[in-house]
């Protein structure tokens, strides 16, 4: 960690005064490109997809559940892995406690898998979690919104709008609407960096000294909650 200065506290408040002014424009800045991620435009999901989950087997349109938004996490878990992928179980541990108030918004909240939903479901009991998780896999769901690839795709700029996933599942979140008439609109989806804000663990990494430490490494010391040890 570089050395830093050590100033007195006039001094601090006055370099403080500066950043705050830098961080109030983001602010703005952020607020404005929030409106305008509203203000895209929609695409109607036309292709029927059923999903096997913990009530059965539900449409799209029925995983809202009664509300008319829906958010999705496109949780890295393939038909043939042993266990969800540990960066998606990183964001995943932020999940739970939102659902209410997501809820309290007229917004579901969902995370979609390819694996089947047995597995599914014991590896949400390992890890604590009580999110709705439900499989894709008998659908085209995860190709279809740019997180699972075909072998001859995965070297091909097809992931995050130009970029080569380089495996067979990537990360990635998508929201839809859902109006009066019972149609389904696909409204945004974003992946990689773009997924950052529903991380809570990041954000408050990103406010202290040592910042997120991970230099060129990437994720690499990311673990399962269960897995770190003492």
């Amino acid at each position: 960690m570089a050395e830093h200065d050590v100033v007195q506290h006039e001094q601090w408040v006055e370099a403080r005064k500066v950043l705050l002014a830098k961080e109030k424009e983001f602010t703005r800045l952020r607020d404005e490109l929030s409106l305008q991620r509203r203000e895209l435009p929609w695409e109607r999901v036309e292709k029927e997809y059923v999903f096997d989950g913990p009530v059965g087997r539900q449409t799209l349109a029925e995983l809202f559940d009664g509300r008319s938004q829906l958010v999705v996490y496109h949780f890295m878990f393939g038909p043939d892995d042993d266990a969800g992928c540990k960066s998606c179980s990183f964001w995943a541990d932020n999940f739970d406690p939102n659902v209410v108030h997501l809820e309290a918004r007229d917004v579901t909240f969902v995370a979609v898998s390819r694996a089947a939903f047995d597995r599914l479901a014991a590896y949400e009991e390992r890890m604590g979690w009580g999110f709705k998780w439900v499989s894709s896999s008998e659908t085209d769901f995860n190709f279809d919104y740019g997180v699972s690839f075909s072998p001859e795709d995965q070297s091909s700029p097809v992931y995050n709008y130009g970029q080569s996933p380089g495996i067979a599942d990537r990360e990635g979140m998508s929201v839809f609407f859902r109006d009066e008439n019972g149609d389904v609109f696909h409204t945004y989806s974003s992946y990689a960096r773009g997924i950052d804000l529903l991380n809570t663990a990041y954000n408050y990494l990103d406010l202290v000294p040592k910042g997120r430490d991970e230099g060129d490494r990437g994720q690499s010391w990311v673990r399962r909650r269960d897995e770190y040890g003492a």
